[in-house]
């Protein structure tokens, strides 16, 4: 007994108990129905259809096996679409940096689910370090960053600029829009987000072709904890501007321009070369880059 048994066995009963017609639509010969009919009855041991005449009529049986079979190639239906169709269907395992993940990856995944609502996209988010090392364990299918990638087995691709920004307590020496020298600059006390972030390393690669390094005082993941301490005045920070937009409208904070240092980047999706792209993979890495 096979699948094609029971496709027969429903066609027929879908046609009126007519094997001339169920043969035409199957695209087989009247024949090939009889004979798969014949074979169900012996391979059960049951009657499924009384012959009277040239006529056929469904026997308890049959009803039966009709419920049973009807069930049947829905499940199978159901997996076959499922699994052909997994990767319009199935899981995306999204790994993002802290900014990103806060100021654009839940917009993304919206979006996404919009077009492909049968997805599921599970999101890991955390320092650009921690995601690469994500991607080497095959635990996530792509990564959103911030920085550079050091991987050399990683493709790398540019999907948007992003520049950090120089914020000041409100009521500190320096003004709105002001453009300080890089030896005032290297004088402040200095919170950083933690060593392992697209932030940070942005921040000493511009530094050090600059000639100099700094010692922070304040290391932290939550960059509301970094403009908290600006705003109580225990020194400067340097951030993505997307996320210092509120302190700086409220007030609270000020920004500054260092002459000569210039903190523009570029965000990246990472993934291993040797990863297969799913086609629902491509189609969010291509969102990413459309998104505006």
């Amino acid at each position: 007994m096979t699948i094609r048994h029971l496709k027969i066995f429903l066609t027929v009963c879908d046609h009126n108990y007519n094997t001339t017609k169920a043969a035409e639509k199957l695209l087989i010969s009247q024949p090939a129905i009889s004979l798969a009919i014949r074979e169900l009855e012996q391979y059960y041991g049951v009657i499924l259809f009384d012959r009277i005449g040239r006529r056929l009529s469904i026997t308890e049986a049959g009803r039966k096996f009709r419920e049973y079979s009807a069930h049947i190639i829905s499940l199978f239906d159901d997996m076959e679409t499922g699994m052909r169709n997994w990767d319009t269907f199935g899981i995306l395992r999204v790994g993002s940096s802290i900014t990103i993940g806060s100021q654009f990856l839940p917009y993304y995944v919206k979006a996404f689910y919009s077009r492909f609502p049968g997805t599921e996209v599970r999101v890991s988010i955390g320092p650009s370090e921690q995601l690469e090392q994500k991607l080497s364990n095959n635990e996530l299918d792509f990564a959103l960053i911030e920085g550079i990638c050091h991987i050399p087995s990683f493709i790398s691709e540019e999907y948007m600029e992003d520049w950090l920004t120089v914020i000041c307590p409100a009521d500190s020496l320096f003004f709105q829009g002001q453009e300080i020298t890089i030896d005032q600059f290297r004088r402040q006390k200095f919170l950083l987000r933690e060593r392992g972030s697209g932030t940070r390393e942005t921040f000493e690669r511009v530094i050090e072709e600059a000639g100099f390094s700094v010692t922070p005082i304040w290391e932290a993941t939550s960059t509301t904890a970094l403009v908290n301490a600006v705003i109580n005045g225990l020194g400067v920070a340097v951030l993505p501007y997307r996320m210092i937009i509120g302190p700086l409208e409220q007030g609270l904070v000020v920004s500054v321009h260092v002459k000569g240092l210039n903190f523009r980047r570029k965000f990246h999706i990472i993934y291993h070369k040797d990863k297969f792209l799913t086609s629902s993979a491509k189609a969010f890495i291509q969102l990413c880059k459309s998104y505006e």
